[in-house]
């Protein structure tokens, strides 16, 4: 199966549940336009100004569902805060690497670690739980839209 993406999700500002969209437009060094953090009205959008790490954030449907197992009330993919749900692909190998979300050109940063602001929302096991597996954080090379279902193609080295 091609990796792809299932779900994009959004927030206009801080502590707002995310919600699903159909298509977002991303745009380089700004990130998914109308989000919390393109708006700068981010959790952490202050600690990480300058930085391309709150341009977008993704996270694995096959990490969130392994979580999700032996919960009683499973956590919908919008709670745990990242933009991007992909599935069929390991984020955590494209640290260093540029991929394409439909032909949106993205370059992986550094993992997406759980924090207590997210422990908070879901629940404390979720710092050891999803340690190095929370997501990946992404700067936009080349901007553009994307939708659910479009394709993720790995690219070379950074």
């Amino acid at each position: 199966m091609q990796p792809h993406v299932v779900g994009i999700y959004t927030a206009s500002e801080r502590g707002a549940l995310l919600h699903a969209v159909e298509e977002a437009r991303l745009e380089a060094g700004r990130g998914l336009v109308g989000d919390r953090y393109y708006l700068g009205e981010g959790t952490f959008s202050e600690r990480l100004q300058g930085t391309h790490d709150a341009e977008l954030t993704l996270i694995e449907h096959e990490e969130i569902a392994q979580f999700n197992e032996p919960e009683d009330s499973p956590r919908g993919a919008g709670e745990f805060r990242r933009n991007i749900v992909t599935k069929g692909v390991r984020l955590n190998d494209l640290v260093g690497r540029r991929f394409t979300i439909g032909g949106v050109e993205l370059e992986g940063l550094r993992l997406c670690e759980p924090c207590n602001y997210l422990a908070s929302l879901i629940g404390q096991d979720v710092l050891e739980r999803m340690v190095h597996r929370a997501g990946l954080r992404a700067r936009i090379v080349a901007g553009g839209t994307i939708r659910a279902g479009d394709a993720i193609t790995v690219s070379a080295t950074v």
